[in-house]
This record gives C-alpha cells, structure tokens and sequence, in this order.
C-alpha cells in the first residue's frame, strides 16, 4: 500500500507558496492542497492528469 502521508513541493518557497499531494483513497488519484491554508479544499486529479502534470511542468 502506497503511503498517504502529503508531500510537500521541491520547489516550495520559503514564502509560504507551497502545494502539497498524496495519493488519493483508491490509488488511482493525486490528491493536492494548499499548505498555508489550514483548512485547504483538497482537488483530486485522476492518475494520467497528474503524469501530464509533470512532464509539462520539466
């Protein structure tokens, strides 16, 4: 079972801009959330958008 503990961003500022994920209930999701707000909604991003994610992003 994969670890659901949120992760922080590598490229998190030290501003307090930082995006947080987990793997989301089915292991099919990323889940991701704000990390200054303490009661952040959560967006759940289906596997395959995630990966897109992160290739646009390199």
């Amino acid at each position: 079972m994969l670890n659901r503990q949120w992760k922080k961003s590598a490229r998190s500022s030290t501003g307090g801009n930082c995006v947080e994920a987990r793997v989301g209930n089915r292991q099919q999701s990323v889940e991701v959330k704000d990390s200054k707000l303490t009661d952040s909604p959560i967006l759940a991003v289906n596997a395959s958008d995630w990966d897109a994610i992160l290739k646009h992003d390199s």
